[in-house]
């Protein structure tokens, strides 16, 4: 099949295109800049947040299944900045599910467990979004554009990604926490919010599966363990054999954020392992695979 992955330079998407062009799938893949990251699938380097570029590109490619991984993450940066973080989440959404529609290409949209409020997790399919703050309220956004301009389309939630290589010029939440205690400094981390973490190439899998199958609805795509982060800390401490002793419990409220977040979020995972033959993976999994590419890169 003809795909077309949005984030091609990010964590998720560049694993989505490896795992797509390793399956024998034509592969595009769309990211701002020049290109950051190897494979034989193609490129196009496109500012998602101007449709008309965004409607060439996808007219060009002329995909079957979109992918749109794309998105602006960071959570206290798109609190302080709305513009942009209005224009990475929902103008960006909104233009690439209608060049999605116009294809005739089914699309798999990428959100997050933020969309909820932390009151009452873990969050199954069907509970209803409740979001707080900019970051959150974009991504929310972004899913009913997705839902109103791509009828049928697939919603990909997902939670705390992590892989090993970062992104360049990224730490993702594993990623720091690995460079961190290998250099044995402390890190600080939540001890009353509860999520669930996601081995990136666990969630790319499981959106490929969406893709390849032209799946619709809600999906939740995560680890398949909702833990604190802390207890995520000394889980990976445990595998890596790194000191869990540099681990200091923290509560969301002492450090003050720019940005709200949810304290009991995580996603359950009951259909996603009834219904697509990728299983979300359990952590004590998660963190074997993360460990296993970390030494992988480093040459052992």
């Amino acid at each position: 099949m003809r795909f077309l992955v949005t984030g091609s330079n990010g964590l998720v998407g560049s694993r989505v295109c490896s795992l797509l062009h390793q399956g024998g799938h034509a592969v595009v893949g769309l990211g701002r800049g020049a290109r950051r990251t190897g494979g034989a699938y193609g490129y196009v380097s496109v500012d998602l947040t101007r449709e008309a570029d965004v409607a060439a590109a996808v007219e060009t490619a002329a995909p079957e299944v979109v992918i749109h991984c794309a998105s602006m993450t960071e959570v206290d940066a798109c609190e302080k900045d709305p513009e942009a973080a209005y224009a990475g989440n929902v103008t960006a959404a909104a233009a690439v599910a209608r060049s999605a529609r116009k294809a005739g290409a089914h699309l798999v949209h990428v959100s997050t467990d933020y969309v909820f409020d932390g009151e009452a997790g873990p969050y199954g399919e069907d509970a209803v979004p409740n979001p707080r703050g900019v970051y959150s309220v974009t991504k929310h956004m972004g899913e009913q554009a997705a839902r109103v301009l791509a009828p049928g389309c697939a919603i990909a939630r997902t939670a705390v990604v992590y892989g090993w290589p970062p992104v360049e010029g990224r730490l993702n939440f594993g990623a720091w926490l690995v460079t961190a205690l290998e250099q044995g400094q402390q890190v600080r981390l939540f001890e009353d919010q509860l999520v669930s973490p996601s081995f990136a190439d666990n969630v790319a899998a499981m959106l490929v599966e969406l893709g390849t199958r032209r799946l619709g609805g809600v999906w939740n795509t995560c680890g398949g363990t909702v833990t604190d982060r802390v207890g995520f800390g000394r889980a990976l401490c445990e595998v890596f054999g790194f000191d869990a002793g540099l681990i200091v419990p923290t509560r969301m409220a002492e450090l003050k954020l720019a940005s709200p977040r949810p304290l009991k979020s995580g996603l359950r995972t009951e259909k996603v392992h009834a219904e697509l033959s990728v299983p979300p993976l359990a952590l004590a999994e998660s963190l074997s695979r993360f460990h296993a590419t970390w030494l992988s890169a480093r040459g052992h």
